[in-house]
């Protein structure tokens, strides 16, 4: 499996910046890329000298998915991965307790997808070839960093002859579960290290090759078996205590732990294996001043719901818009302590839903075991519930109760606000079949439903969002998409979009609101009925600390930068 090491040489490799993101891996180079298309100068520094090259986590979800789409790469991740992956869980004797195979796609995106790790990373590295204002340093690990009032100083090792330091106003820790950040940040990690080990085993040329996914909950010896994608198959056995970590590694153990699952398991190609721990651990904190932490380095989960390379993913989405507004001074720096407000109720559910769902796979206590078989069983004979495991609706949505968001007060326990908004394919004047997003572009955005947002807003906070760069949507239903009031002329300011499925006119038939305050990651930051659209604003502006406009360095390094959009003929991507 080959992979690009940086996309561009060091030489004139630059000394001062306004993000440093430590670590190139898919967190690090997915912030890299939101802080690239907002035309903030970025530099990624790795101590490793080229891009891990051995698969790590093996499925995506529709919100990661739906960041790629965001930074203009899903075309380019889409060919890595297997849409629509069905996990089944196996008793053990191979009799299905459950599966899992959700077939909504709310976010415009399926929810279950194998990918291949390295192979993604690499096109979110190549996605940095796209700005001048963003570069990699291999090789270059971060050996210190001082933070001063207006920034941080960075010492870097490596060569002796290369800069061996770089300023810049914030710093991120995207340098895994022993990140040197959190150390020098000086916050715990606290949680737990299971004593439970497991051997992974990934294969080329798939020697099963169908296309899902399994989890035998064997009281023998619990294991995965699961399919990523391009011939790759990942097997997962857990080790007993009397068997070592040497023996585990023995080619001949391993191919005992394959032997009931392929005829052959001495005939295949082993692209890696090793023995590993499960962790579930938080930081103490994911800001400290102009230190922040994002992915392994914040916070660790167990592999049984495929999250930890998604939470990263999320953690990227949710801090890199804030950074981009504080940098470009169109807010001030409170608006960063709403990352680790909103971002570690969230990553704390997924590490409990993921330690869960490890705890009723592994007992090897056949009585526990079969206790188990028979709950699982008899909810499963309860349709309701068997559609609750079914559409993975267990899995913890973000819902912000605090942070970047401006709740109506009493707070309404119905509110969408602090929810992700949902993905539909809608038609413009210009265009049919668009993912919504992509009319939306990458910045705020004001949506109404039946109405035009200049009217409901008025001109004064029309004007302040408009400095701010944000999209302005007026959705109808698709028989009006086309018409205009005798007499009148559309407003240029605003798109209108023709509800094409029928979905947005659904999520408004169950929510009381009509006007949709969406924020950069696609949160719902306020909503109002339409009336009360202006006051809303302001109640926003406040919360968000916006200023609605940029300091010297916004003009300094000129507008936004977008990601181009699909043409008007086009249907868009077919998640």
């Amino acid at each position: 499996m080959t992979t690009k090491s940086g996309p561009a040489p060091e030489a004139g490799a630059p000394t001062d910046v306004d993000v440093i993101v430590v670590g190139a891996g898919p967190v690090g180079l997915t912030l890299a890329n939101i802080l690239g298309l907002q035309g903030v100068r970025t530099l990624v520094v790795e101590d490793r000298d080229t891009l891990i090259d051995y698969p790590r986590g093996v499925g995506l979800d529709d919100e990661s998915l739906r960041t790629f789409q965001a930074i203009g790469l899903a075309d380019a991740v889409l060919p890595h991965t297997v849409p629509n992956q069905i996990l089944r869980f196996y008793d053990g004797r191979r009799r299905l307790l459950a599966e899992m195979a959700p077939a909504d796609a709310c976010f415009g995106w399926p929810k279950r997808n194998g990918f291949v790790q390295p192979l993604v990373d690499a096109e979110l590295l190549r996605g940095l070839e796209r700005f001048d204002h963003v570069r990699v340093l291999w090789g270059r690990p971060m050996t210190g960093c001082v933070e001063t009032p207006d920034g941080v100083t960075v010492q870097l090792g490596g060569d002796p002859g290369k800069p061996a330091e770089v300023s810049a106003r914030y710093l991120v820790g995207c340098d895994g579960g022993r990140s040197m950040t959190r150390r020098l940040m000086g916050v715990s990690f606290d949680g737990t290290t299971s004593a439970t080990r497991w051997l992974v085993i990934d294969l080329a040329d798939d020697p099963l090759g169908h296309p899902n996914s399994e989890v035998g909950a064997d009281p023998a010896r619990p294991y995965a078996s699961i399919s990523i994608a391009h011939g790759i198959r990942r097997f997962e056995f857990m080790i007993h205590p009397d068997e070592t970590d040497e023996q585990a590694q023995d080619p001949d153990f391993v191919a005992a732990m394959l032997a009931p699952f392929v005829p052959h398991p001495r005939d295949v190609e082993v692209i890696r294996h090793r023995v590993y721990t499960h962790h579930s651990r938080i930081a103490g904190a994911f800001r400290r001043g102009r230190l922040l932490l994002a992915g392994d380095a914040a916070h660790l989960m167990p592999v049984w719901q495929g999250q930890g390379y998604n939470s990263g993913i999320r953690d990227a989405a949710n801090l890199g818009w804030k950074l981009a507004a504080v940098v470009r001074g169109q807010a001030d720096a409170d608006l960063l302590d709403s990352y680790d407000t909103e971002r570690r109720k969230h990553a704390r559910a997924m590490i409990d839903l993921s330690t869960m769902v490890g705890r009723v796979i592994s007992p090897t206590n056949r009585r526990v075991a079969a206790l188990r078989d028979g709950l699982i069983r008899a909810a499963s004979a309860v349709p309701s519930l068997k559609r609750y495991v079914l559409e993975m609706r267990f899995k913890p949505m973000p819902r912000y109760e605090q942070g970047a968001v401006a709740h109506d007060q009493p707070r309404r326990p119905d509110s969408p606000t602090g929810t992700l908004f949902i993905q539909p394919r809608v038609d413009t004047r210009s265009g049919s079949g668009l993912l919504l997003d992509d009319v939306l572009g990458t910045g705020f955005a004001v949506l109404a439903w039946n109405n035009n947002p200049r009217t409901l807003l008025g001109d004064k906070a029309f004007g302040r969002w408009q400095a701010l760069g944000a999209a302005f949507v007026a959705v109808r239903p698709l028989t009006q998409l086309h018409w205009t009031p005798p007499g009148a002329v559309d407003d240029p300011a605003v798109t209108i979009v023709g509800d094409r499925t029928g979905e947005l006119k659904a999520w408004f038939d169950r929510h009381a609101e009509s006007v949709l305050f969406l924020r950069p990651d696609r949160c719902i930051a306020a909503a109002c009925i339409a009336q009360r659209a202006g006051e809303t604003s302001a109640r926003l502006f406040d919360v968000l600390s916006l200023t609605a406009q940029g300091g010297d360095h916004a003009d300094a390094i000129g507008p936004v930068l977008h990601v181009p959009q699909p043409a008007a003929e086009s249907a868009g991507t077919a998640p």
